[in-house]
């Protein structure tokens, strides 16, 4: 079969089976894994080599560690490096020794069963940062701890390569002492030529291939960076994937960082979804089918056990139930790496290939299981979590505040700062737990928790003591339900509400509010502002433009707010409002003295 035909039966499966597992709810890795089971041997045998396909499809993860490494500068992850080796180490080292025991205790010599336990330790790369990026957790606590957990688990393959010749037979028997010795120098020279050549070599050549104002060439070059780095590093036995994301890092502090994120996307999305689909051919089920109940508990297994070990960690770091199941689900299954750990163990007599296969299968159908398992704690167990862990609030201040703060983020902190430098006291409120913990450990004793749309909530913050009321609420649906609370049952109140575009301003004016500001708005006006006198107009010219203009843009806000469902209306108003603000810009132009 050729290779466009190959492309084609791909192309046709993803587009097929991705959108539809997407309408159900179940994301598209299964989607793609779906894809994979149907055209492949075990399905209707459209595809026949499974394994060339997987290691060319192993790009992907390649090129996916090196966008994640362009968004961790070296400071930030130095930050990490608690959640690394600390979660990391303790998750891989835990799991690895409870499986060991179990293989053991089920008749495996403790060669096989260390090896198979530690393989059965490691998590998918690929499968864990792709769900969490589709339900956009990868900044939240148990997706950072999820990172660093799978980022030690790609350090970890390293040692486990290295210790099967000392567990097996080498197919070529080596000096132990010598090779060991020039392997670690080989080790330590590729990395320090990575790094070297990452900070001193590829910026001074990016500048030149960008001077070139050739985009495709740009992009060539990005991807013979990924790709020449991660070959580079794999000859030493380090993992691509590893030297990938070390590429990543060290452009993640240059002016490149975007383009090339930019130019790598739309190949690490098709890659991905290869690999994904290789992995759903690669699965075997004739021995799902021979031994349904050993395979299906092998898998139930495997992906209670890492999700209790998970879990445990999780209640330690966080000591939350919520954030600690998260953790437990999107990385409790087994990991690409194993496939290669278990080949290898093959080939030096460490395991038999009977055994790889059947652990081959358990981790694919594991893969296949953690997108339902988040489907289900999503759907059913996440929402009773945060009604039970709830606080009705804990907002009990010991004197009336002249200010009360719905919402600590961006607008809300700023505001917080200016008050607090000033030492004018306020009540802070916000729903989101963590984030509160979070400011809390810098001091910021003054935030208390709560949902800002509860009546009771508002009474327990003293609101019929105060005078201010700053709405910075960030969702939409809760910034509304809070004013209208408020205009309703604290009508003394000044309210200052935060909207995030015209559609959330004009559901707060509906709501009672006079006071709307615009989140970007005033920043635009002032930028601009700053590009008029770039232009040559006086500050007194430039500040007079856009003073008229704020002016004339919150009247036009409160004219069409009545007729914000009439499309045409709209339309003709804004048409006309540009016009009587170009007059108005004229007629000051012609009334200018000589």
């Amino acid at each position: 079969m050729s290779f466009l035909h190959q492309a084609l039966i791909f192309l046709t499966a993803a587009v097929v089976f991705v959108p539809l597992f997407k309408r159900l709810g179940l994301g598209s890795v299964l989607g793609y894994l779906a894809a994979g089971l149907v055209i492949g041997p075990w399905g209707i045998k459209l595809v026949s080599d499974v394994e060339s396909i997987l290691h060319f499809s192993e790009l992907g993860v390649v090129l996916l560690l090196f966008l994640i490494g362009l968004e961790l500068r070296p400071a930030r992850l130095w930050e990490l490096r608690r959640s690394v080796f600390g979660l990391g180490g303790a998750q891989v080292v835990g799991t690895g020794a409870l499986l060991a025991a179990v293989g053991w205790g089920l008749g495996l010599p403790l060669p096989t069963a260390l090896i198979a336990g530690l393989g059965l330790s490691l998590s998918s790369t690929a499968f864990a940062l792709q769900l969490l990026a589709e339900k956009n957790e990868l900044t939240t606590d148990h997706g950072q701890a999820a990172f660093g957990i799978l980022l030690f688990q790609d350090l970890a393959v390293i040692p486990l390569l290295a210790l099967l010749p000392f567990l097996g037979e080498a197919p070529e028997p080596r000096a132990p002492g010598a090779s060991g010795w020039l392997h670690a120098v080989q080790v330590v020279g590729v990395l320090a030529a990575v790094v070297l050549g990452g900070r001193y070599v590829l910026r001074p050549v990016l500048r030149r291939v960008a001077a070139t104002h050739t985009q495709e060439l740009f992009t060539a070059t990005a991807l013979l960076v990924v790709v020449g780095t991660a070959l580079l590093v794999s000859q030493v036995g380090l993992s691509m994937a590893l030297g990938a994301f070390l590429a990543g890092v060290l452009l993640a502090d240059s002016e490149f960082r975007h383009e090339l994120e930019a130019d790598i996307e739309p190949f690490k999305g098709l890659l991905l979804g290869l690999f994904f689909i290789a992995v759903g051919m690669s699965v075997n089920l004739g021995l799902l089918v021979r031994s349904p109940l050993l395979v299906g508990g092998l898998v139930l297994g495997l992906v209670l056990l890492k999700a209790l070990v998970l879990f445990a960690l999780g209640r330690r770091v966080f000591h939350d139930t919520a954030p600690s199941l998260s953790l437990a689900i999107c990385i409790s299954q087994g990991g690409e790496f194993a496939f290669v750990l278990f080949s290898l163990a093959v080939g030096f007599q460490v395991m038999e290939r009977e055994l790889a296969e059947l652990l081959v299968v358990v981790v694919s159908l594991s893969m296949a299981v953690t997108p339902v398992l988040l489907m289900l704690y999503d759907k059913a167990l996440r929402p009773r979590l945060r009604r039970a862990n709830t606080r009705a609030f804990d907002v009990s201040p010991e004197e009336d505040q002249p200010v009360i703060i719905a919402g600590l983020g961006r607008v809300g902190q700023v505001v917080a700062r200016v008050l607090r430098a000033r030492r004018i006291g306020f009540t802070a409120l916000d729903i989101d737990a963590e984030h509160i913990d979070f400011l809390k450990k810098f001091g910021n004793t003054f935030i208390h928790y709560g949902d800002a749309s509860r009546l009771d909530l508002l009474r327990a913050a003293r609101a019929h003591k105060a005078r201010v009321f700053v709405l910075a609420i960030d969702d939409v649906e809760a910034s509304v339900r809070t004013a209208e609370t408020v205009r309703q049952h604290f009508p003394h109140l000044t309210l200052f509400a935060r909207a995030r575009n015209r559609q959330h301003a004009y559901r707060l004016l509906g709501a009672g509010v006079t006071h709307v500001m615009r989140e970007t708005f005033a920043g635009s006006l002032e930028m601009t502002e700053d590009v008029l006198q770039a232009l040559g107009l006086s500050f007194s010219q430039s500040k007079d433009t856009v003073e008229r203009f704020r002016a004339h843009d919150e009247e036009l806000l409160r004219s069409t707010y009545e007729h914000q469902g009439d499309d045409q209306k709209l339309k003709a108003m804004a048409a006309q409002a540009r016009k009587e603000l170009e007059q108005l810009f004229d007629k000051d132009e012609q009334e200018k003295p000589v």
